[in-house]
């Protein structure tokens, strides 16, 4: 399944008249120029979960990934946000 088709249906499960309300998925371009992406997983079976955060930086190749508060965070080049969403995905099937 590709991960844009993944991310969807993993929302979409989380849908129930709640979780929605107060958390949810943002994708926004940063000025350096990026991809920021955040997904909550607060109030999910994910929120204790560990991650092992990843940082790579080489000139303009570089990325991101951590949980904080509560959500996950990736941040990375204009090429990164599959490899992003990819991450999180691996992150959550092994989890």
């Amino acid at each position: 399944m590709d991960n844009l088709v993944w991310i969807q249906e993993w929302y979409r499960a989380r849908l129930n008249s709640e979780w929605e309300e107060y958390y949810g998925i943002r994708i926004d371009t940063l000025d350096n120029p990026g991809w920021i992406v955040k997904i909550d997983i607060a109030e999910t079976e994910y929120e204790n979960k560990s991650f092992e955060p990843i940082s790579v930086s080489h000139g303009d190749d570089w990325m991101s990934c951590k949980i904080e508060n509560g959500c996950f965070i990736g941040a990375g080049d204009s090429t990164k946000l599959y490899e992003i969403v990819a991450i999180f995905r691996r992150w959550i099937e092994e989890n």
